[in-house]
C-alpha cells in the first residue's frame, strides 16, 4: 500500500464514528450472542464444516447483525456482496446476481450476499432472490429488526436458518465501553480520560442493549471534553441527548408490547399495564389501536364480572376521540388502572365460542315455533308463533317455555364480582324454566295417552 493510500486509509478511519472504528475484526473480538457462537452451536458446527446456507438474523439495532454477516464471509472465505433495501432496488440486486453467477461458473467461489433492511423489500423484490438462493449461487444474509414471519416472504422464510440476535447484557456492553477506552488505534486509549466508577454503569441502563448507542453516548462525552476527560454518571447522562423510544408501531414491539398490556391487565397487575401503556404511548402508538384494544379486553377478560367496565371503556374511547393527545393520556390511565384492577371473567367469551362451535360443527337446530316471528299477515295461518307466552303476563317475568328446543349450557359465571349475583340469578331461572317445562311436557303427555 503506497504512502498516499495509507493516508487516505487513515484519515477516513478517522472520520468515521466510535461504533464504526470499534466493529470486530474478528469472531474472536465479537461480544455478545453467545447461544449463537458458543462452540457446539449449530452455526459454529456449519461454519466448521463449511455449510453455511442462507440466514436470516433478525432481532433489537445495535446487537451485531450485520458485524457477524461480514465476519462469516470472512471466516468462510467467500465473496462477500452487500445491499441496502432502503437505498437499493431489483436493478441494482439482479446485477450482484450476475456477477454472482459468473464468479461461481469462472472461479468456484461462492458468495455471501448480504442484505440490510431486507423486510424494506417489497414481495416481488424478495421474489427475485428465490432462484438464486435456492441453486447456491448465492448464500443469503439478510438482516432485519422485524420478525421474519410477518415481514419477508414464506418463501424465502423456509430456506433460510432462522437467528434470532438478543440484547447485549450489561457485562458486554461494559467490555465494549472498556475496550473503546483502552484501545490506542481505533478508540480513546491515547487521550487522558478518567472514569468514575458507577460512570459506565449510567451508561449500560440508558442503551438498551444496543452496542452502536453505547458507544455513542461515550463518543459524545469524550468529545465533548478538553483533555483530561472526565467521564461522570451525569456527563454520560447529559451525552445521551434524547432517548429515542425503540417502537415501531408496525412491527414487533407494536404487537409485543399491545400482548404485554392486554395479559398485564387479565393478570390484574396494574403497575405493568400502566408501564406497558407508558411504552406504547412513548413510542407514537395509535390511540384509536389502544382503545380498540382496551374495549376489547373490557368484554373478553372482565365482562358481566364488572359490567361498569364495557362503557367506561367506551367513554374512554370517545374521550380520546374528542380531546386527543397529550390529555387523553390521563383517560387511559384511568381506564387501564381500572380494567387492571377489576374482577375478572371470561364466561361471556366462553359462552360465544361454545355456541358459534356448536353453530359450525353441530345439526342447525330450527327456531321453535312459538317463537318464530308472527307480525306479518298470514302467518297465522303457518303457525307462526302459536303458543307463545308473553313473559311480562308471568307473575315473576318468567315464561314456561322452550326458548331452544333442546337442553344446553353455555354461560357459566365466575364466583367473582357481580357474576356471583349472575349466577345465582342463572341457576334460579334455570331450574324454574326447566321445572315448568318439564311439567308442562308431562301433562302433554298424559293428554296424549288419555287421547
Amino acid at each position: 500500500m503506497s504512502l498516499f493510500a495509507a493516508a487516505e486509509r487513515e484519515n477516513e478511519d478517522r472520520a468515521k464514528p466510535l461504533a464504526a472504528r470499534m466493529r470486530p475484526r474478528t469472531l474472536a473480538e465479537f461480544v455478545g450472542q453467545k447461544h449463537l457462537l458458543a462452540p457446539d452451536s449449530v452455526l459454529v458446527n456449519l461454519m466448521k464444516h463449511d455449510r453455511l446456507g442462507s440466514l436470516l438474523l433478525f432481532g433489537p439495532p445495535g446487537t451485531g447483525k450485520t458485524t457477524l454477516a461480514r465476519l462469516l464471509a470472512q471466516e468462510t472465505r467467500r465473496y462477500f456482496a452487500e445491499l441496502n433495501a432502503v437505498l437499493h432496488g431489483v436493478k441494482e440486486l439482479r446485477e450482484v446476481l450476475a456477477v454472482a453467477r459468473d464468479r461461481l461458473a469462472a472461479e468456484g467461489r461462492g458468495t455471501i450476499l448480504f442484505i440490510d433492511e431486507i423486510h424494506r423489500f417489497n414481495r416481488a423484490q424478495q421474489d427475485a432472490l428465490l432462484a438464486d438462493v435456492e441453486q447456491g449461487v448465492v448464500n443469503l444474509i439478510g438482516a432485519t429488526t422485524s420478525n421474519p414471519f410477518f415481514a419477508v416472504n414464506p418463501a424465502l422464510v423456509s430456506r433460510s436458518q432462522l437467528l434470532e440476535f438478543r440484547e447485549l447484557s450489561p457485562d458486554d456492553i461494559r467490555e465494549l465501553l472498556q475496550r473503546a477506552l483502552s484501545d490506542p488505534h481505533r478508540g480513546f486509549g491515547k487521550k487522558e480520560i478518567q472514569v468514575a466508577d458507577d460512570a459506565l454503569s449510567g451508561v449500560i441502563e440508558i442503551c438498551d442493549g444496543d452496542a452502536r448507542k453505547a458507544l455513542s453516548i461515550l463518543e459524545t462525552a469524550v468529545l465533548s471534553q478538553t483533555e483530561p476527560v472526565s467521564l461522570t454518571r451525569e456527563s454520560l447522562s447529559a451525552a445521551n441527548l434524547y432517548r429515542a423510544q425503540r417502537y415501531d408501531v408496525t412491527g414487533d414491539e407494536h404487537y409485543d408490547c399491545a400482548s404485554a398490556l392486554i395479559k398485564s391487565i387479565r393478570g390484574s397487575d396494574a403497575d405493568a399495564a400502566i408501564y406497558w401503556l407508558a411504552r406504547m404511548l412513548e413510542g407514537g402508538e395509535d390511540i384509536r389501536f389502544l382503545c380498540r384494544r382496551l374495549v376489547i379486553a373490557a368484554s373478553e377478560d372482565i365482562g358481566n364480572a364488572d359490567p361498569a367496565a364495557l362503557p367506561l371503556t367506551v367513554s374512554c374511547f370517545t374521550a380520546c376521540e374528542q380531546i386527543g393527545m397529550p390529555e387523553c393520556q390521563f383517560a387511559l390511565a384511568q381506564t387501564v388502572l381500572y380494567l387492571a384492577l377489576a374482577p375478572k371473567s371470561n364466561a361471556a367469551t366462553v359462552a360465544i365460542v361454545a355456541a358459534r362451535q356448536d353453530v359450525r360443527e353441530q345439526a342447525v337446530l330450527p327456531v321453535p315455533v312459538h317463537l318464530q316471528d308472527g307480525h306479518y299477515a298470514g302467518a297465522e295461518r303457518l303457525g307462526r308463533g302459536e303458543g307463545y307466552q308473553y313473559s311480562h303476563n308471568s307473575p315473576d317475568g318468567i315464561a314456561a317455555q322452550d326458548y331452544l328446543g333442546v337442553q344446553r349450557d353455555y354461560y357459566a359465571p365466575v364466583a367473582r364480582g357481580f357474576e356471583q349475583e349472575l349466577n345465582q340469578r342463572l341457576q334460579n331461572i334455570r331450574e324454574q324454566l326447566r321445572k315448568r317445562i318439564s311439567s308442562t311436557s308431562d301433562s302433554e303427555n298424559r293428554h296424549e295417552r288419555h287421547v
